[in-house]
């Protein structure tokens, strides 16, 4: 694969959020200004800026994207996609690629969570295909293949596939892919991004060593899910 690229902007908001965050910011101070105009009274303006502030700041916490870098040997190493939790590991299969058993990792974001998802490995993509479907709970286990999703298959640099699912959640509805088929990928690098509380997939070949547990939490890019057989 040769040297990793870092191809990562060094921003602290993420793009997809600035302007929702500036349009509602200016929307939320033009009426808080009309609010101190329009009464003698300083409460209707307390309680308007209580209430929309708090609001605003917590989509702020919701698109803020830290920069990280996974500083060790990226070699046969699987990352977190997703900050959250996990929700899913189990064999299972897999008969829309594979058709075959795969090892099973699943993310849960909450709304609270980095919405920002990461390259799990290192590779190639292989394709990238986008599919409409419901918006059930993202950590039922239907979600997964009824829900809104977006699959991304990675080939390694020692040819073993790797695929990623984002999936919409009954919250999310924007689900968000930067992978182009064709492309090199690399740890550190953003996949995509996910609106509201949902989910990350990922499917690895039978033999690959979890290195997670149930309900553990994770951080994307830095903790260390699995080892590829």
């Amino acid at each position: 694969m040769g040297k990793r690229i870092k191809k990562l902007k060094k921003i602290r908001i993420h793009r997809e959020g600035t302007e929702e965050l500036l349009y509602s910011m200016f929307i939320l101070v033009a009426a808080a200004v009309v609010l101190w105009r329009s009464f003698d009274t300083p409460l209707p303006f307390i309680l308007f800026v209580a209430l929309f502030g708090t609001a605003w700041l917590l989509m702020l916490n919701f698109y803020r994207c830290p920069i990280r870098y996974f500083t060790d040997d990226t070699t046969k190493i699987v990352v977190a996609p997703a900050d959250g939790r996990v929700v899913v590991i189990e064999e299972t299969d897999e008969d829309e690629y594979f058709h075959d058993k795969r090892l099973m990792i699943s993310i849960f974001m909450s709304p609270l969570n980095v919405h920002a998802n990461w390259f799990p490995v290192d590779g190639q993509v292989k394709f990238v295909k986008h599919f409409g479907g419901n918006y059930h709970k993202a950590w039922l286990p239907k979600a997964s293949e009824e829900n809104e999703h977006a699959d991304i298959m990675i080939e390694t640099p020692d040819g073993q596939e790797v695929l990623v699912r984002q999936i919409a959640g009954a919250m999310a509805r924007r689900i968000v892919t930067y992978a182009k088929a064709d492309e090199d990928c690399y740890i550190d690098e953003h996949l995509g991004f996910i609106k509201l509380g949902s989910r990350v997939d990922v499917y690895l070949p039978l033999g690959s060593t979890p290195c997670v547990k149930m309900k553990q939490p994770t951080t994307g890019d830095q903790t260390v899910i699995a080892k590829l057989k």
